[in-house]
């Protein structure tokens, strides 16, 4: 029933080749290794912006931040990932405008400080140790931070998505997620508790501090 590919699918064959090549060099990993983290960090990424999105005005929020902050990055034409990512790689300056847009990693850690909120130390930590990238993989997450943010903000452009059909499609990405590595990360992020269910309790705990309450 999956009639279109996912948007990890969609986004891991864009980062093909020459940009996986470059997360590689950046990491000091090999290409496999680096695609395999690749292929656990997306879901991670897009499945707790699906959280987001399912909470109160999530999805309005997030739209708002994509279009303001992160449109001006979306690459044009399908090769422009890697070009998104040589910049994000060289820390380029700016010119990008708004506040949480801006390319480099400092930029990726912003953008992760939003999607995890209080978690992104124990998100980077999970996917460390799941993947061996150990404290490499907080770079990763800020690297892919962007692109996934850009990816997103092209698809509202392209797609004329609004609030209901963006949360649609994250929340989607969120149920596809769940059985894999990145799903099972997300899941114990989510269960704050520890008692290996995601409640209404967990979900209350995080909340609005996904979003980080941006506005």
């Amino acid at each position: 029933m999956n009639a279109s590919p996912s948007l990890v699918d969609e986004l891991m064959s864009q980062l093909q080749g020459a940009p996986m090549q470059q997360m590689a060099q950046q990491l000091g990993t090999d290409t496999e290794q680096t695609q395999s983290a690749v292929g656990a960090a997306l879901p991670l990424l897009l499945g707790a912006l699906g959280q987001n999105a399912a909470q109160p005005q999530g999805a309005a929020d997030l739209l708002g931040a994509l279009q303001r902050d992160h449109s001006a990055a979306v690459p044009q034409g399908l090769g422009g990932l890697g070009d998104l990512l040589g910049s994000v790689l060289g820390g380029a300056q700016g010119g990008n405008g708004g506040s949480g847009g801006g390319a480099g990693l400092g930029g990726g850690a912003d953008i992760l400080g939003h999607i995890f909120g209080g978690n992104q130390q124990r998100a980077e930590a999970g996917l460390g140790q799941a993947t061996g990238l150990g404290g490499n993989a907080g770079n990763l997450l800020q690297m892919l931070a962007p692109i996934v943010m850009a990816f997103l903000a092209s698809r509202v452009q392209s797609g004329g998505l609004d609030a209901g059909g963006l949360g649609q499609a994250l929340g989607q990405e969120r149920e596809r997620a769940q059985g894999g590595l990145g799903g099972g990360l997300l899941g114990s992020l989510l269960d704050q508790d520890g008692d290996g269910q995601v409640g209404m309790g967990d979900l209350f705990k995080i909340g609005g501090a996904l979003l980080g309450g941006r506005r």
